[in-house]
Parts: C-alpha cells; structure tokens; sequence
C-alpha cells in the first residue's frame, strides 16, 4: 500500500481506506456483525490504515463495530469520523450539541480523542456563519479530536471551508462520473495543504460496470430509496445520475477500460492519478472486495490517452446529466 501525506497533520495514511457507511446496516442492505469484522480484518490485512465512519450510519452502529475491531485487534488505524447529521440537521447546531456529538464518538470508538472529525454535509449557511469552526478549534484545542475537516456536497461549500484556519482535511464525491472537483478545488487545497478525502469513488456501485437496468435493492438501500434524492442529496446516490442514464453510461464506458484492467480497477486508478488526493475511501460489502480495493494501489498509473479520453467522456456524455449540488 502506497502512502501519501494527510494535510498538515504531519501523518501519512494508505492512499485507499475503507469507507464504512455500509456497516450501519441501514443505508447499503443489511450487513452482520460478523460480516462487519470480516470486512474490516480484510481491509487491514491488505495494508489499510484509514477508516472513515460517521455518528449517523446506522445511529452509530458502524463506528461501534469500529471501536470494537480495534480494540480486539489492535491495528493502528487512524479513523476519521463525522458529525451534524445525527440529532443536529437542519438546526440544531451549537457549541454544546456539537460537543455531546463529539463525546458519543469517543465513547462508540473506545478513545480519548479523535483521529479526525468532520461536518457531515451540513447546510451551506451553517458553514457560510462559521461559527461550527470556532466550536471545533476550541474541542481541539481541550483535546478531544486532534484534528478537523468537513464533509461537503458542492465545490462551494469547499471553498468556503478553505477559508477556515485550521482546516485540515475535505471529503468530497469525486469519480470518473463526477470530475468538477479536479478543475475547482485541487489545486487551492494543495496550495493550502488541505487532505483531500474521496467518496463514493465507484458512484454508488456503476462503475463496477456490473450493473444491469433492472438492478433490484434492497428496502433499506439508498440505491432504492433516494435513487431520486428523496431522503438526502441526490448526489450521494449513483453520482447524482439518474440510474438507468448511469447504467447506460457505464456500459458506454467499457471500451475505454485498458487491457488488464476491471472498470473498477480504472476508476479507483484514475482517482489516484490526481495528485491533490489524499486518500480514497471505496466501501466494500465482502472481504475480497476489500482486499480488490486496497490492490488498485499497486497498479501503474492509467496513461494520458487514457485520462484525456475520460475527460471527453465526462464532458460529452456524463456532465449534462449530473442533478444535485456540485
């Protein structure tokens, strides 16, 4: 597993973690405790060290299953959880709900002080008051998180994050389907030495290229119940595409895969080829994927015919399509 600095936090972490939203067994099917385990010892053993959760994937299941992997195993992850969306959306932000948010964190992971906490998707006038910031400076400063960043929807709520002293890291959706960041926001956050965090690298599943039309999901799957942003941002389903235009795209996208390569395996490449990137966070649902996942690292870089042809791709074929903020 390949390394790459995180911020300003003077560490380095494996540039693919595991993104952990599945494991609150709410928003990606049903997933066991046991099967929790069995995904989080395969990440590890293919050399993961970044874990990314939030207090609201399955009202803190996921970031209980994670605290107690790591006190049973002992790895050394660093864990990056979020914070805002549980108890506190649209409205109910101040300095002491963010604290308790903060302290039931702690207490589900099992330690003294947070690798890394971010807002989660927080509505842009929250962000655009800054006051949320000043709260997190002061919880650092007491010693509960070591550092902060925010999880954001569109490229303007990342640039006004940037403008925050202290910020340490970004999470954003960025992936062959949805390609606005690296023309907005990469180059800013590297001059500001910001971590980039990537979400939903494979959108929700289409760049598996495994999908069909009449995929069916399961009732508790956001994949069918916000396919059209009916509970949250469209864009944090299938890219923010309507699925049957993704699942066309996707098939569109096969001749551009190189010899020796899944689609999935491009996808997670080509995200890696952006510099900016500082870790890239795909979920996985069965140990091998797992493992699949934390092997793109070792790939070559994707060459530049290859990049150039993605980018026409995108801006012919998938950007008019794109609903959502971005």
């Amino acid at each position: 597993m390949k390394r790459r600095a995180f911020g300003g936090t003077g560490r380095e972490v494996g540039e693919v973690g595991l993104g952990c939203w599945q494991l609150g067994g709410s928003d990606w099917g049903d997933v066991s405790d046991d099967a929790a385990f069995e995904i989080l010892e395969a990440a590890v053993g293919a050399g993961v060290d970044f874990f990314d959760t939030a207090d609201v994937y399955g009202a803190g299941r996921s970031e209980a299953l994670i605290g107690r992997f790591l006190r049973e195993w002992g790895a050394g992850v660093f864990v990056a959880t979020k914070l805002g969306r549980l108890g506190l959306y649209p409205d109910k932000y101040t300095e002491a709900s963010l604290r308790a948010a903060t302290e039931a964190s702690l207490e589900r992971l099992r330690v003294f002080a947070l690798d890394l906490t971010q807002l989660h998707c927080v509505p842009t006038e929250v962000l655009r008051r800054g006051e949320v910031f000043g709260w997190l400076r002061r919880q650092r400063d007491a010693g509960l998180i070591r550092a902060f960043g925010a999880s954001v929807e569109s490229m303007e709520e990342a640039l006004l994050c940037l403008e925050q002293e202290g910020l340490e890291s970004l999470q954003i959706i960025f992936n062959v389907f949805r390609q606005k960041p690296a023309e907005v926001l990469f180059e800013r956050a590297r001059e500001r030495g910001v971590a980039i965090i990537v979400r939903l690298p494979l959108a929700s599943g289409l760049l598996s290229g495994r999908m069909k039309p009449d995929q069916a999901f399961p009732e508790n799957d956001h994949r069918r119940y916000n396919r059209d942003g009916q509970c949250f941002n469209v864009g944090e389903t299938f890219a923010g595409l309507p699925f049957e235009k993704g699942v066309e795209l996707a098939e569109a996208l096969r001749p551009a895969v190189p010899a020796g390569f899944t689609m999935a395996e491009m996808a997670l490449r080509w995200i890696l080829d952006h510099e900016a990137v500082s870790v890239v966070i795909p979920g996985a649902s069965r140990p091998e994927q797992a493992r699949a996942n934390a092997a793109t690292s070792g790939l070559p870089p994707l060459d530049r015919e290859v990049h150039a042809r993605l980018a026409a791709f995108y801006r012919e074929q998938v950007a008019p399509h794109i609903r959502g903020p971005y």
